[in-house]
């Protein structure tokens, strides 16, 4: 296939076996000048550069894209949000776990998929049950006070997470794929990585743990839970991770899958990569520097750490 112009640079792509048509999207910010070949499940998408407004459709073969770039800095720091990035955990985990305190505390709620689907738009678990019961009315057995109130939610909050972290030591809810993968190539290069996540910071560090195991976990630092008075989308943890990692925002790149944790990581000033998960497929993901089903391993690989790498720069040569 010839070289394609997108105005301030190009990017040549070659193949040779005959055209296929996918339904993937990918948003493609910038590239390095390295030589990068796409792993074959990226080909026959939709790429976009950030300079250019409009789509450009690649309909290619199975073998493979080669993109000529230019530099290599490795990113500073990736950032993790957790769930639906790490693991898929929202609706097999901490629904469940929601639902299972709600039964054992005799309060006659029950939060079926679809309802936690929208809940989830609210960022943290405790701001997720005040705004439940705020608008559906809070339940016979709650206390009236605000301050009381608060309490009962905290109550509630520290019960779904014990019930969440036995489902985690059990190891009933894996690592997606490639998670592994993509922290151990960025931990080899001496890359920093770290967690940022609205949940409880004893249910983040359980799946960091037991799911990544001791020695990966000793390496990764986590920000979670109440560490910052404003949650997803604020970019407060963003930043705080930033500072405390002495880190420039601006060299990090952060892997999501909801548009809250995209709102976050952009007002943050940091590349952002969505994995979509279970709930947030149908999410508008446009701002995304670029957006995959998951990270993969070969040979399902969707990308890599020369792939976040090749983000930082901001044109195509």
């Amino acid at each position: 296939m010839a070289t394609m112009a997108f105005g301030l640079s190009s990017a040549t792509l070659s193949c040779t076996n005959s055209l296929l048509s996918h339904k993937n999207t990918t948003f493609i910010s910038s590239l390095k000048s390295h030589q990068r070949t796409l792993p074959c499940s990226l080909l026959g998408t939709k790429v976009f550069i950030s300079k250019t407004e409009r789509p450009v459709v690649i309909r290619t073969c199975h073998s493979q894209i080669t993109c000529s770039a230019s530099s290599s800095t490795l990113p500073a720091a990736l950032l993790f949000d957790c769930d639906g990035v790490l693991v898929d955990t929202e609706k097999d985990g901490h629904r469940i776990s929601f639902n299972d305190t709600f039964k054992e505390k005799e309060l006659g709620v029950t939060w079926h998929v679809d309802l936690y689907g929208e809940l989830l738009k609210i960022g943290g678990g405790k701001e997720r049950m005040t705004a439940y019961f705020n608008k559906t009315g809070w339940p016979e057995k709650a206390p009236k006070s605000e301050e009381e109130r608060k309490a009962f939610i905290a109550g509630l909050h520290k019960r779904k997470t014990e019930l969440f972290m036995a489902l985690i030591e059990k190891k009933l809810l894996p690592l997606r794929p490639g998670v592994a993968k993509l922290i151990d190539q960025a931990l080899a290069e001496g890359v920093k990585v770290a967690v940022c996540s609205t949940s409880n910071e004893k249910a983040v560090s359980a799946i960091v743990s037991f799911l990544l195991g001791p020695e990966r976990a000793e390496k990764i630092q986590i920000f979670a839970g109440d560490v910052v008075p404003r949650k997803k989308p604020d970019p407060a943890i963003y930043e705080l991770a930033a500072k405390t990692l002495s880190v420039d925002p601006s060299s990090c790149v952060v892997i999501e899958d909801s548009g809250i944790g995209l709102a976050a990581a952009k007002a943050a000033g940091m590349k952002c990569i969505v994995t979509k998960s279970g709930y947030t497929a149908d999410e508008d993901f446009q701002n995304a520097d670029a957006v995959f089903d998951f990270i993969g391993d070969p040979p399902e690989e969707r990308f890599d750490l020369a792939f976040c790498r090749s983000l930082l720069k901001q044109y195509v040569s």
